[in-house]
């Protein structure tokens, strides 16, 4: 699949991407956030925060898109999300409410780190996988 045009990029889950592709993205939702911050400032009350939210469901299902697409790369199954974006926030929860919040806050932690490093900064599989064909041509 080819994901040239930001749409596809951005909402669809088919398909690899590779780091510089998900950085794009990760650029999109900075400059929506920036947009989101001068919409509330120049639409104050309801309306604004109804747009707010709009917004905000949109960025989320593109993040699990665009995820899913990175986990693709690396020939690993889009449900590593789970792991990677609720798990921090269950165990963060957990320390909280039951104690031991120091050992379970570490593992959060280390867990976030691995997604970062997961999604933005290894390379994918050269190659095709059994997602796709490797976004990143072959020199020639």
């Amino acid at each position: 699949m080819n994901n040239t045009d930001i749409v596809t990029l951005l909402f669809s889950y088919e398909g690899r991407i590779n780091r510089a592709k998900y950085w794009i993205a990760a650029l999109v939702y900075f400059i929506v956030m920036l947009v989101a911050g001068a919409i509330l400032f120049i639409l104050p009350g309801i309306p604004g925060f109804i747009l707010i939210g709009v917004l905000y469901v949109a960025m989320a299902v593109s993040g699990i898109m665009v995820g899913i697409k990175r986990l693709h790369d690396c020939d690993m199954s889009g449900w590593w999300l789970l792991v990677f974006y609720l798990v921090p926030g269950l165990l963060s929860g957990a320390g909280t409410t039951m104690g031991g919040e120091l050992i379970l806050n570490l593992i959060s932690l280390a867990i976030s780190i691995w997604a970062i490093v997961q999604l933005g900064f290894l390379r994918g599989t050269v190659g095709p996988n059994r997602f796709g064909p490797d976004p990143i041509p072959a020199a020639a």
